[in-house]
C-alpha cells in the first residue's frame, strides 16, 4: 500500500527482438494501467524478472492479455501452426502466478492471464476454438452477448446480460478444480470464472478496452469492474 492505494502488479509482454535474439523488449498496453489508475490503485508493470520480490512487494496481481497459451502445460501437442505461444513469456509468468497465489493475494486474469491461471491450476484449453468448434471470437469490432451467472462479481455489477468484446482465439476448455464458471458466451464459451474459495477472478473478454476514456457505449462501461478489484486487493492488504 502507498498512500492507501493499493500496489497492482500489471504483467508485461516480453519479447525476443528478430534482428538480435539476445535483446528483450518489455511492452504493456496501457489500457491495462489506466483502468488500474482509474479504479483508484497503483500499477507497477513487470519486466519478466524478480517474481518472488514482485509477489513480496505488490497488493494484488493482474495478469494481462497476449499471446496463446503454451499447450505442454496442459498435457497437448500444438493443434496446427494458428497456435503462437511466447514460452519466455510463460517461463517468467508462471511463476509470478504462483508467487502470489502463495501469498494468498488478490488476482485478476485477462484473456491470456484468465487460461494462464486455468492451465497452471490444472485446466485445459481449446486451442484453436474455429478449427475445434467453428466459433470465431477473434474480431475486435465484436461485440456480444454474455450471460453472468447469479450471485457472481459480474452479475452484482451489470446484470444477468450484458455486452463485451471478442478478440480471442483461445478458450477453457476444462475447468481447473476449485474454479467455477460466471459468465459464458451463447455458445457456451467460458467468458469468466471465479475461485471457489480464493481471491481470484478473471474475464476472457477484455474489460480494460471498454472502461474510462475509451468506452464506445455498446457495452457496459467497465471501471466499477476495476473498482471491485482494486477494493478486493486493499481489503486483503489492510487485513479486513
Amino acid at each position: 500500500m502507498l498512500n492507501g492505494k493499493p500496489l497492482i502488479c500489471v504483467s508485461s509482454d516480453v519479447k525476443t527482438m528478430e534482428s538480435d535474439s539476445r535483446r528483450r523488449i518489455t511492452e504493456l498496453h496501457q489500457t491495462y494501467t489506466n483502468a488500474v489508475f482509474q479504479a483508484g490503485g497503483i500499477p507497477m508493470a513487470t519486466c519478466g524478472v524478480c517474481a518472488e520480490e514482485m509477489a513480496e512487494f505488490c497488493d494484488g496481481l493482474l495478469l494481462t492479455g497476449g499471446a496463446d497459451m503454451d499447450p505442454e502445460l496442459y498435457g497437448e501437442e500444438k493443434l496446427n501452426d494458428s497456435v503462437k505461444s511466447l514460452p519466455e513469456r510463460t517461463a517468467f509468468e508462471k511463476p509470478l502466478f504462483e508467487a502470489f497465489l502463495k501469498r494468498g493475494k488478490p488476482i485478476l486474469g485477462i484473456c491470456r492471464g484468465s487460461q494462464l491461471i486455468n492451465v497452471c491450476l490444472g485446466g485445459t484449453l481449446y486451442q484453436d476454438l474455429l478449427a475445434q468448434k467453428g466459433w470465431v471470437h477473434m474480431n475486435t469490432e465484436i461485440r456480444h452477448e454474455v450471460y453472468a451467472e447469479e450471485g457472481s462479481v459480474l452479475y452484482q455489477l451489470f446484470g444477468e446480460r450484458f455486452r463485451t468484446n471478442s478478440t480471442h482465439h483461445q478458450a477453457v476448455k476444462d475447468l481447473a478444480p476449485g474454479l467455477h464458471v460466471t459468465a459464458r458466451s451463447i455458445e457456451g464459451i467460458v467468458e469468466a470464472y471465479e475461485h471457489d474459495t480464493l481471491p481470484i477472478l478473471a474475464t476472457q473478454f477484455h474489460p480494460e478496452r471498454l472502461t474510462g476514456n475509451i468506452w464506445d457505449d455498446r457495452t457496459p462501461d467497465f471501471l466499477p469492474f476495476f473498482e471491485y478489484f482494486v477494493e478486493l486487493v486493499k481489503k486483503h492488504a489492510e487485513g479486513k
